[in-house]
């Protein structure tokens, strides 16, 4: 796994580059809307077939199939059997890529069985690399250091959680889920930074109470998981899982070290 990840990072580098290159010629970005009215640009495309070259060009046994959000739906039929399988958002955060606030990120996750068991999460704008795979710890790579990430640890009931959502467009669930707790601070980031401030131990809770994709949150929740965090249903005791008959996520809370209430 060590060295899968290794291989993967390397992926998800190239695929940060070729999203770079794209972010510094905004005229030639191609913005088009898909069908669920979300953006999607050259970058988009561009990092897509980075990452799907790289996945099946690796060697040896690691040449499972391949979902992305960019790539054609693959059924349920066909997709229920696997055992293990690629899941990648190429470039997760369009919306920030296309206000230019660098707060977008590559996302390659390998699944087993239901659960993502290796991540790498990509940050092009900062040159920063997350990655973690079971057993083996969740790690930042930045200007050439390798550094283990470490979840905060909290109770629900401390003074001044720092809680992950937006501070101007709180849905009204979101709004009463943050009201339970003791002046909380709130933090706002783009894509799957949420998850990452939380295994950096910068923020104790994420509440995502509105529509995910299972590509939108695999691989950074693995490193969460290998922080000492959790992200669990929202109306079940048990982590958010993958390869659904839907793939769209339901509700979840993600957290930190959260000490048992």
């Amino acid at each position: 796994m060590r060295d899968l990840s290794a291989r993967v990072m390397n992926i998800a580098k190239a695929a940060g580059d070729a999203i770079l290159k794209v972010y510094e010629e905004e005229a030639d970005w191609n913005v088009e809307t898909k069908a669920d009215n979300s953006p999607l640009t050259r970058a988009d495309r561009e990092s897509n077939t980075v990452i799907c070259d790289g996945l099946k060009a690796l060697v040896g046994l690691h040449q499972y199939p391949i979902i992305s959000e960019e790539n054609k739906t693959v059924e349920y039929v066909e997709r229920k059997n696997y055992s293990r399988y690629w899941l990648v958002d190429p470039l997760d955060g369009t919306k920030e890529f296309i206000k230019r606030n660098g707060e977008f990120t590559v996302n390659i996750a390998l699944i087993e069985d239901q659960q993502p068991i290796l991540g790498v999460v990509y940050i092009p704008v900062k040159e920063e690399m997350y990655w973690a795979a079971k057993g083996l710890g969740a790690w930042k790579i930045a200007d050439g250091k390798e550094t283990r990430l470490e979840a905060a640890t909290f109770s629900e009931e401390d003074t001044n959680l720092r809680l992950v959502c937006s501070r101007s467009h709180l849905s009204a669930e979101t709004e009463d889920y943050v009201n339970r707790f003791k002046d909380p601070v709130l933090v706002s980031r783009g894509s799957s930074l949420k998850f990452l401030i939380l295994a950096t131990g910068e923020a104790h809770i994420y509440p995502r109470l509105a529509p995910t994709m299972e590509w939108d949150t695999a691989a950074a929740q693995v490193v969460l998981e290998e922080a000492g965090g959790k992200v669990m249903q929202w109306d079940a005791d048990m982590p958010v899982l993958y390869n659904k008959e839907n793939m769209l996520n339901p509700w979840f809370i993600a957290y930190g070290n959260v000490k048992p209430g």
